[in-house]
């Protein structure tokens, strides 16, 4: 099949419309000492709208994401998009990266040149794949929804068919923590998995334990809170869409409150949370303007509707994850796992990390930490 090289371009004349609209936005009331508890924090978008008009650099950020190789090459009936960083090393394992939403490939750039080239030589090394979810980005959009499971076997074939690897490591958090469970369930050539988020759930989710039965009343009440976006998107996201399509500071909005409801935005005196997420607004602003460049708002979101259709985030009846699994557990994660005791029932868990500190989006917040435990699963294998 064929690959081809693939820069990204910095789409000066989108640029240009959708900075017209940054300044043009009209600022709605907010309730007195709302922080983030009723939504996107006023405050925080105030410093990010200015920042965006008079210090971010965009081109800037476009040259720091093309210091890595980015190809294209079509699975399927779709050109995905993807990062293959391959490694100078005899011995290096092909690891596939596969990240979520509100995310990007962008939340592992700065990973991808150290996971494929560690410095000290005892640490393993990896030929590292990082695809654009379709519909994301680069990557093409279906002509209508697909679910994390048709994805998974996207990427299978894009590593076996396309790269040519018959064995690989996979790794995700949000919907790739999904797909990696996936491609456990569903392919012979993926020979072990490391996760930051449980994704799929056993069928059967009865506690077994108080602390099982803690973490369920924990779940439950954080699916009331958090993830209406998840039912909106799950259902009807094309009236998000026409929404968002027009409004660049709205889609900074949705995307910005996910970064900061889903970090860890506590203080290590455990002082109360503060506003300001835990990433500069550099790096807010380039995962922003990924989606905003490619017009991918809507399409990105179809993946919540395509999961529906597909059936859920459920373990099929009588299957479990046989391969290795490694679990990095952090410890503010919208997907915080529950009890090992819980996960082993569906995963064949042989690593488990609780990590000290981090949330929903490890790669970004915590790399190092991140790196650490993806490196010592893997050699322990």
């Amino acid at each position: 099949m064929s690959v081809t090289p693939f820069t990204v371009p910095v789409e000066a004349a989108e640029v240009d419309w959708i900075m017209e609209r940054v300044k043009a936005h009209r600022w709605i009331p907010e309730p007195a000492n709302a922080g983030w508890a009723y939504g996107a924090n006023r405050q925080y978008l105030e410093g990010l709208r200015e920042h965006w008009l008079h210090r971010f650099d965009w081109p800037a950020a476009v040259a720091g994401l093309n210091a890595l190789p980015h190809f294209r090459a079509p699975v399927g009936d779709l050109n995905l998009h993807f990062i293959h960083r391959r490694s100078s090393r005899a011995d290096a394992k092909p690891l596939l990266l596969s990240h979520g939403w509100p995310g990007s490939v962008f939340e592992f750039a700065h990973l991808i040149d150290r996971l494929a080239e560690p410095q000290h030589p005892a640490a393993p090394a990896f030929h590292v794949v990082a695809p654009s979810l379709p519909g994301f980005a680069w990557s093409d959009a279906p002509t209508a929804p697909i679910g994390p499971r048709a994805v998974a076997g996207l990427y299978d074939r894009l590593m076996t068919e396309v790269l040519g690897y018959p064995r690989y490591i996979a790794q995700g958090g949000d919907w790739g923590c999904v797909i990696s469970a996936w491609l456990g369930l569903d392919s012979s050539a993926v020979t072990a998995i490391h996760l930051n988020g449980y994704g799929l759930r056993n069928a059967d989710m009865t506690p077994q334990s108080e602390a099982e039965g803690r973490w369920l009343a924990w779940a439950t009440r954080i699916r009331e809170t958090e993830t209406a976006y998840l039912m909106l998107q799950g259902t009807k996201p094309q009236s998000l869409g026409y929404a968002m399509m027009d409004s660049p500071m709205g889609v900074a909005a949705w995307l910005a409150e996910k970064f900061c409801g889903w970090s860890d935005l506590s203080a290590d005196d455990g002082r109360p949370a503060f506003a300001q997420p835990p990433f500069t607004y550099d790096q807010m602003l380039t995962n922003i303007m990924i989606y905003l460049t490619t017009r991918s708002f809507v399409t990105a979101t179809w993946i919540y509707r395509g999961m529906f259709e597909e059936g859920g985030f459920t373990i099929p009846e009588g299957r479990r994850i046989e391969q290795p699994v490694g679990v990095a557990a952090f410890p503010h994660d919208l997907l915080a796992f529950p009890p090992r005791s819980m996960v082993e029932r569906g995963y064949n868990v042989v690593h488990w990390t609780d990590m000290p500190r981090g949330g929903h989006f490890a790669s970004l917040e915590e790399p190092e930490l991140f790196l650490t435990d993806v490196r010592r699963f893997v050699a322990s294998l």
